[in-house]
């Protein structure tokens, strides 16, 4: 049953409106798109081969998901095939019995134990059926389930960098979709089990009553598996090909009807224009169907007629067989029924398998994520972490992002002390954002170190240095969650604790954002779902800074306390008056002994800061205090901070002009 592979459709094939609006066909380019061509160029043979391989890799599967439902699948495909075999035998010794000779009523009487076996026999394998479908449907969830959270657990466990690297970020995305393929590969595995019996049993009893009915089985089947064989690949190709037209209308179709692109659709009528290839696309989709459909019933009409020929040629062999008395008429009559079987067998076999291999290419990439994750995850224990050093010192650390020749931070030695707040600043891309996350330890350092009170934190115990550390970075997580989960979320191990809660809201000033919602606490930050509200950038970062002052404040597991606090950006949605607040209590984390890193392009609030680092171009450019650095005529610090204060100072006439007066804005005045 060898065929060839159906080629994809060509490039060309595409409408005119996908070439035109997309230059071709539309693709995904995720990691789970690997994959969808793949169908269309193995053959059945090189599926069949695999089957072994991929039933053993559902069974692995199973037996660690629920190992009582896999054994009672395996006995009742086993008990379901031996009652198909039995019900075999027993149907030629009934039609044995009613072809004897001797009156009606002798012969009826003597086939009616027989007849009552193939009924219990079918009765059986009926029920072994149910049996079955409900050990299946017991199996796959929790297969899919123990998949999903060992996916997740991988997922969530690996270093930073890795999530960032492009390929390993593709075959994340292709093994989220290998949790489902598991589900699906333990239902396709019983399909192709019970097809594969089936076909055993059916193939041993013929092969029992007569050797010569075997190669009749193969005659008759033959055709039909080419059939379904053609077909599923015609199938596939035509889906594949359909999915890219799909694909392209339905984002026309979204480009009409969503809000953002409402006003240009109206304002310069484009919606006859999107419209009008809209409709080009879904009448492309139909010729697909179409094409579907006749190359489909082709290949159905030449299947069926060569089984009809095969049957007919069957037919006759065996009538000339009982004709010439080589062959009983009851072994002739049980050899149709188990032809007729072992050929609807091989039809589902066919079909199973095709849909078994499919869905293991994506559980191979599970499998491959597995080892991958191993490979790069965050090593757990080490050297233990002070709990509040006195100081964090960097050392001649470099970095380099993976896949760039140019380094994110060159030769950067600075010391953050405790109890301090620590300001780094300079242009975008001078590398204050990788320095950070140095200091979180969700980067290691290529060259140098990084110390805690002399315990190099790339030795250290990861948790114990992720436990001490609170982040508040300008696009930080804004959880799908009720307002109350995402302040506690900085602590989750705390639970839903009221006096935390308060406490948190307290100090961002949150009480107010609460208390404007119908359901307070209760309320779902996440627009599009029933009861969810859409927070504003400067209500989001008060519920930030609420859960990043619980984090700070309730010790983490072990009773490790918060040491560190990161600020990137933690203003940049406020109003000025709410800004001038929040700078004030970060400088209140600081007065209760926490380091602060602040990292801001706002050089007002750095004025306040005890250290100021000035990082360009990846290098330590200037430190010291603000008065330090503005004494520093050549400084790039200086220039900046007098940059940012023309710019208020020129917006009011009478202040224009003042010459050395820029050196600081007037008290109350932003700069």
């Amino acid at each position: 049953m060898r065929t060839r592979p159906t080629k994809p459709r060509p490039d060309e094939d595409i409408s005119p409106s996908e070439k035109f609006l997309f230059g071709g066909p539309l693709r995904y380019d995720y990691g789970f798109t690997s994959h969808e061509q793949t169908m269309l160029t193995v053959s059945f043979l090189t599926v069949a081969r695999q089957i072994p391989r991929l039933l053993r890799t559902a069974v692995q599967l199973a037996w660690q998901a629920d190992r009582a439902a896999l054994a009672a699948i395996a006995v009742a495909e086993i008990g379901r095939a031996l009652a198909a075999a039995f019900g075999l035998l027993a149907t030629n010794r009934a039609l044995a019995s009613l072809f004897a000779s001797g009156s009606t009523d002798h012969l009826l009487r003597a086939a009616l134990p027989a007849a009552f076996a193939v009924g219990g026999a079918s009765a059986l394998a009926a029920l072994l059926g149910v049996v079955s479908t409900w050990a299946g449907n017991r199996l796959e969830p929790k297969t899919e389930r123990a998949a999903t959270v060992a996916f997740l657990a991988r997922a969530a466990r690996v270093e930073l960098a890795a999530i960032e690297d492009p390929e390993f970020s593709r075959l994340l995305e292709s093994a989220r979709f290998g949790t489902a393929a598991v589900r699906r590969l333990i239902n396709q595995s019983i399909s192709v089990l019970t097809a594969l019996l089936g076909l055993v049993a059916a193939g041993g009893v013929l092969l029992t009553l007569d050797p010569v009915l075997l190669p009749m089985l193969v005659l008759i089947a033959a055709p039909k598996g080419w059939g379904a064989v053609r077909s599923a690949r015609r199938r596939y190709g035509s889906m594949m090909a359909w999915l890219q037209h799909h694909r392209a209308a339905a984002i026309l179709a979204q480009q009409i009807t969503q809000p953002h692109s409402a006003p240009e659709v109206r304002v310069h009528a484009i919606g006859p224009f999107v419209l009008g290839h809209y409709t080009a696309m879904a009448q492309a989709s139909e010729q697909e169907q179409n094409r579907l459909a006749r190359t489909t019933a082709a290949t159905s009409l030449i299947a069926s007629a060569l089984s009809g020929l095969a049957a007919a040629a069957t037919f006759a062999v065996l009538g000339w067989l009982v004709y010439d008395g080589q062959m009983a008429l009851a072994v002739a009559g049980t050899a149709v029924v188990g032809i007729r079987t072992g050929a609807a067998d091989i039809t589902s076999l066919v079909r199973a398998a095709n849909g078994l291999y499919e869905e293991a290419l994506f559980v191979a990439d599970l499998e491959r994520l597995q080892r991958e994750s191993e490979r790069r995850a965050i090593p757990t224990g080490g050297t233990d972490l002070p709990h509040r050093p006195d100081t964090i010192t960097l050392e001649d650390v470099g970095f380099t992002y993976p896949g760039r020749t140019t380094p994110a931070l060159s030769d950067i030695t600075l010391t953050v002390p405790r109890g301090q707040v620590v300001a780094l600043v300079g242009d975008n891309g001078s590398g204050k954002s990788t320095l950070v996350k140095l200091l979180c330890g969700l980067y290691l350092p290529d060259t140098g170190r990084v110390l805690w009170d002399g315990t190099d934190t790339s030795t250290a115990d990861r948790d114990q240095l992720f436990s001490s550390v609170s982040v508040l970075e300008q696009d930080f997580q804004r959880w799908p969650f009720t307002l109350r989960a995402n302040v506690l979320v900085g602590r989750p191990e705390h639970g839903d604790d009221p006096a935390l809660l308060k406490r948190a809201a307290d100090y961002a000033d949150l009480h107010p954002i609460v208390e404007a919602q119908d359901n307070g606490w209760d309320t779902l930050a996440a627009r599009g779902f029933q009861g969810g509200v859409q927070l504003s950038g400067g209500q989001w970062q008060r519920v930030g800074m609420a859960r990043t002052h619980h984090r700070a404040t309730t010790d983490g597991p072990g009773n490790r306390p918060t040491h560190l606090v990161i600020a990137d950006e933690p203003t940049s949605a406020l109003d000025a008056q709410s800004e001038v607040a929040a700078f004030a209590r970060i400088r209140e984390l600081a007065d209760q002994g926490l380091t602060v890193i602040l990292i801001t392009h706002r050089l007002a609030a750095t004025a306040d800061a005890d250290l100021i680092y000035v990082l360009h171009q990846g290098r330590l450019a200037e430190q010291g205090s603000h008065e330090e650095l503005m004494a520093n005529p050549a400084g790039r610090y200086r220039a900046s901070y007098l940059l940012q204060a023309a710019q208020y100072a020129t917006a009011i006439p009478h202040q224009r002009d003042t010459g050395p007066a820029r050196d600081k804005p007037a008290p109350g005045q932003p700069a």
